[in-house]
């Protein structure tokens, strides 16, 4: 580990900030860490972002939505033997799936982000522009923090994970682990709050650096960071609230809310380009048709019936789609399922069934769509940039092994901090509680659904199921982890659905429910979290591996 924190140091990623298009645009960059001017600095920022690149597809592509498979929402989606050993809690060190490219990626930021931390202040620059490139280093140190160490850390027989700060010692990187994730916890909250005391409201960032960090999106993760140390100490629910009241009261141009545009495709219009920086956003990773997260072209059908080359990764399950009501226009918006249509890449599919397509020579040609998702369903959440006949080098790569694209990979947004606080609320007050009542109804009325609230422990699981599925950072996994119902919940079978094309009638025809397994054994003493990557253990003495792996 020692070895990889050194060397990121170095490594850095350049681009200027002339606009949004060029800061999408990265090219190579290696420098020493004597800086001297803005421009310097300028670089080392945008070096905290490499993590995003086309370069990292084990981070921001598949990454930790690997370990996202373990839960009851979602499917490796096709043959992969060593993201099904995830999924069935029977992960090695040595697992090759690119999640193992999680761990050090983000300790290359942590360390990029110390480097600012530290330096910084000894230069001679502009001291608003020094306080905010400062204040951005903290937000990226207690991101790269959060991202990791619900994974890998516990209260339990494990402890923390190494803690890396501008003021440790080289020879201090190598030390045991913290006795418990709590430290790490507490550390992120405090830079999170420290980033918000020097990060501008987003109403003061400059359109042209539109995805910089800015004060409610550090109050948001720290409300994140807060919720996960809950599972173990009950008084950080405190923390929670107390930093979505931040995001909360937030007033004028940034005053945040729920997206709706009173229409029935609320909820579907929320995810469009249109939206990266509307209401509902606190924060994102951005993408450009020529580089960027490629985690929304990991899913879908695989190979996109030959208009664009989908990855067939992630696939929900049956119950997932049963979680919601009646009448719950977040359902449709988030799951295609058989029979049901979708616009991609300027045809009107019905999926499962007989649709016409169009060639890349404007012609047209009938085709059944047929299944390819191991469910029976796939994921349409994420899939606006592919609507359009031109989406291609437009809204997308044009390259299908590549799949970045111009909507943003959010990583919080406004009804996380509605459903945090509502948790807090709930478990601290006790069910009935009448605010959470309020913000479950404000959760439930953009869904559609009637706003009769109990505010029950029950119903804040299942909105919180149906209102994040398949976002890259709220984790259902993590959710049934700290809330202490993994064991029950994985021991039931996961279902999916199968369906056929009826050539007679011309129609799609469920054939009903089936198993995809008979249950899985999660053992909460060892599978509460996974195994480091072996690579991390390279050049360390002290650091452990954790228990049962």
């Amino acid at each position: 580990m020692k070895r990889i924190l050194m060397f990121s140091a170095l490594c850095f990623l350049g681009v200027t900030f002339s606009g949004c298009e060029n800061f999408l645009e990265t090219t190579k960059y290696g420098a020493s860490t004597e800086w001297e001017t803005q421009e310097d600095i300028d670089k080392a920022i945008t070096a905290l972002y490499s993590f995003t690149s086309n370069d990292s597809e084990g981070v921001t592509g598949r990454g930790v939505m690997w370990f996202e498979c373990c839960s009851d929402n979602i499917t490796v989606g096709r043959n992969e033997p060593e993201a099904d050993q995830i999924r069935n809690f029977k992960m090695s060190p040595s697992n090759g799936s690119d999640v193992k490219d999680t761990w050090g990626a983000m300790y290359q930021v942590n360390a990029k982000a110390n480097n600012i931390i530290k330096l910084v202040p000894t230069l001679n620059l502009d001291p608003a522009y020094a306080q905010r490139a400062v204040g951005t280093a903290y937000f990226f140190r207690g991101l790269a923090m959060l991202w990791i160490a619900p994974y890998y850390g516990d209260n339990g027989f494990n402890g923390g994970i190494p803690i890396i700060l501008d003021t440790t010692e080289p020879a201090q990187m190598d030390a045991p682990r913290p006795a418990s994730v709590l430290h790490n916890y507490d550390q992120i909250i405090a830079d999170f709050k420290t980033a918000a005391e020097k990060l501008p409201l987003f109403s003061q960032i400059e359109k042209n650096n539109y995805g910089l960090p800015h004060k409610a999106a550090a109050w948001a993760f720290a409300a994140r960071a807060a919720l996960y140390a809950a599972q173990f100490d009950k008084n950080y629910y405190n923390t929670v609230i107390e930093m979505c009241n931040k995001v909360m009261e937030l007033s004028g141009p940034d005053k945040r809310d729920l997206f709706d545009d009173n229409t029935k495709n609320a909820f579907h219009n929320l995810w469009r380009r249109e939206q990266n920086f509307g209401c509902e956003y606190l924060f994102s990773l951005l993408g450009s048709p020529i580089d960027g997260p490629k985690f929304h072209g990991m899913s879908f059908q695989n190979g996109g019936w030959g208009l664009y080359n989908h990855w067939g990764y992630f696939q929900p399950t049956l119950g997932l789609w049963e979680a919601y009501e009646e009448g719950d226009i977040r359902r449709d918006a988030t799951i295609l399922y058989p029979g049901q249509h979708i616009q991609f890449v300027g045809s009107d599919i019905c999926y499962g069934g007989n649709s016409t397509l169009l060639n890349e020579r404007g012609g047209s040609y009938q085709k059944v769509c047929d299944i390819a998702s191991d469910t029976g369903m796939t994921f349409c959440k994420f899939m606006s940039p592919w609507e359009k006949a031109d989406c291609k080098g437009k809204e997308v790569s044009s390259n299908g092994n590549n799949a970045s694209n111009t909507l943003g990979t959010c990583l919080i947004r406004f009804a996380d901090i509605l459903l945090m606080k509502a948790e807090a609320l709930i478990w601290m007050k006790g069910e009935g509680n009448d605010e959470a009542k309020q913000l479950l109804n404000r959760i439930r009325r953009r869904a559609r659904l009637p706003e009769n609230s109990n505010a029950t422990k029950t119903e804040l699981k299942n909105q919180r199921r149906c209102e994040l599925a398949f976002e890259f950072m709220p984790s259902r996994h993590l959710d049934l982890v700290r809330w202490g119902d993994a064991k029950e919940v994985y021991a039931q079978p996961t279902r999916r659905i199968k369906s056929h094309w009826d050539y007679a009638t011309e129609q799609v025809v469920i054939d009903g429910p089936e198993n995809y397994d008979s249950g899985r054994h999660f053992d909460p003493q060892i599978n509460q979290v996974f195994p480091i990557p072996i690579q991390a253990f390279e050049g360390t003495v002290y650091l452990q591996q954790n228990k049962g792996y």
